[in-house]
């Protein structure tokens, strides 16, 4: 084997490159993966344009990965070489108040794969002895396509979303945002239960790209009344769930007119810092006694819970991996998810 390998590398706001980089070395605590496909985040996107504070460059980035299991260190326990993995990336300390509530996407000691391990979007990567003792790597069912088992990581954010929002059998869920993490909520919600899902989006480019999914309603709110649309599908009530996946302060304001009484509305999307701040009517949230959370990240379990859903065959992965592309058209997977002709870009070395 090489002593080198490619791998995507950040230096800096407008500085991402291909390079060859050493391959590393696995420690006697940790396992080496063999990667054979990397989803493109829209994170990624956001550091390679206006960089991010939270990336120590030069670094590998990369946190939506799959591979296989190519080397153990002495210690490593649970894992085979040849086993398929994925990673719930944001690596928890394990020891802090909200690691020990089970809440590991809100560890007080974050570090993230891609951000302060070095990433996936490479032919190897580590898994470093934190994320195996906290339980950050999770076994993928032999059979699974790894460009499907790398889009574990963003269905995993959506299967947290749909715990925070206690979506039912038989519910009606508005997802207001049709950028790949709202085509991901609207179809895990549909896998958790929902029969009516209605997605909103003003861009016409997008709102096409949810066709082949099959939701009940597609919505241009520009050119149609979203709130009338929602409360004539459900006789006057409202929608159970609201999920708002578009990072814009006017839809986080209306999310709350969208849903019944004793409805959820979460905030799957954050707003720029220092733009955040946005402007609610407290009466609704009051008399209708109504539920608004937010939804950051994922637990290892959620991840898990996503391979499930993957593995089982009805997520539609196949549609979600809309552009198959190799690490060196690292630049063309950027320019796909900003003109917005892609859902998931997957890297394959």
């Amino acid at each position: 084997m090489s002593d080198t390998m490619k791998a995507v590398v950040y230096r800096g706001p407008g500085e991402v490159a291909v390079e060859a980089v050493p391959v590393p070395i696995c420690g006697d605590d940790e396992i080496r993966v063999k990667i054979d496909a990397c989803a493109v985040c829209g994170t990624d996107l956001k550091s390679y344009v206006h960089g991010n504070p939270k990336i120590t460059p030069p670094r590998i980035i990369g946190h939506e990965f799959t591979g296989i299991v190519d080397t153990l260190g002495a210690n490593a326990r649970g894992f085979a070489v040849g086993d398929r993995i994925v990673m719930a990336t944001s690596v928890s300390c394990g020891a802090c108040a909200y690691c020990a509530r089970g809440w590991t996407n809100l560890c007080v000691d974050m570090a993230a794969m891609g951000f302060k391990y070095e990433g996936g979007m490479a032919e190897y990567t580590v898994v470093p002895e934190r994320a195996l003792r906290n339980g950050h790597a999770v076994k993928v069912p032999s059979g699974v396509a790894p460009e499907h088992a790398a889009l574990a990581e963003p269905v995993s954010c959506a299967v947290n979303a749909a715990a925070n929002c206690q979506i039912q059998q038989g519910d009606t869920v508005v997802v207001v945002g049709a950028g790949p993490m709202g085509i991901i909520n609207a179809c895990v919600a549909r896998e958790c239960g929902a029969t009516r899902i209605i997605v909103a989006e003003i861009n016409a480019t997008r709102l096409a790209m949810c066709e082949p999914f099959g939701f009940e309603r597609l919505v241009n709110p520009i050119s149609e009344d979203l709130v009338q649309i929602v409360k004539d599908a459900t006789d006057g009530l409202g929608a159970d769930v609201a999920i708002v996946a578009a990072p814009a302060a006017q839809p986080q304001e209306q999310a709350i007119d969208l849903v019944r009484k004793r409805g959820c509305v979460c905030l799957f999307a954050s707003l720029p810092k220092g733009q955040s701040a946005i402007t609610l009517d407290s009466r609704p949230l009051h008399y209708n006694e109504l539920r608004m959370v937010g939804t950051s990240d994922s637990t290892p379990t959620h991840v898990a819970q996503a391979v499930a859903l993957i593995a089982g065959g009805s997520l539609p992965v196949d549609k979600l991996a809309s552009h198959i592309l190799s690490l060196d058209d690292i630049e063309q997977a950027y320019a796909l998810m900003t003109s917005g002709e892609s859902l998931r870009v997957v890297l394959k070395p």
